[in-house]
């Protein structure tokens, strides 16, 4: 008898066990990826549109997502290049109605994300952005 309650015994604590440890594994804390968000102050307030119609302005407060520690003293150092970048691209938007969709918006972000990484690259600091936020979008006619 005693030898059928051990062997009852032990099957009991190694089902347990298989049910119990992926339970136990969740607990143990994941190591999570860095998310730094950096302003690029002040807001960008430029004329967007075609030469020589309506004056149109654009204001656009800009954040970038950086994913390493790495990125936030490499932006820094870069800002005013960064900032110009996006200055030019802002003041390229000729189309000021797609500008006002959800689309054109998310096409400028993708595209500010491509240039502020573009002049990373060439300054060979190593780093990237994740993303571009735009924290404030307003454009007045």
């Amino acid at each position: 008898m005693i030898f059928k309650r051990n062997t009852v015994l032990v099957l009991l604590l190694t089902i347990y066990a298989l049910v119990a440890g992926p339970a136990f594994a969740e607990d143990e804390p994941e190591e999570r990826g860095i998310t730094d968000y950096i302003e690029m102050e002040p807001a960008f307030v430029t004329h967007v549109g075609e030469p020589g119609n309506q004056v149109v302005y654009l204001k656009a407060a800009v954040t970038m997502r950086a994913s390493r520690e790495s990125t936030r003293p490499a932006l820094v150092a870069h800002m005013p290049r960064l900032r110009h970048e996006l200055v030019m691209l802002f003041g390229e938007q000729t189309n000021v109605d797609q500008l006002t969709t959800q689309q054109g918006q998310q096409a400028l972000r993708e595209a500010a994300a491509e240039r502020i990484n573009a002049a990373l690259t060439e300054q060979q600091t190593g780093e990237r952005i994740a993303d571009v936020l735009f924290t404030e979008f307003v454009v007045q006619r």
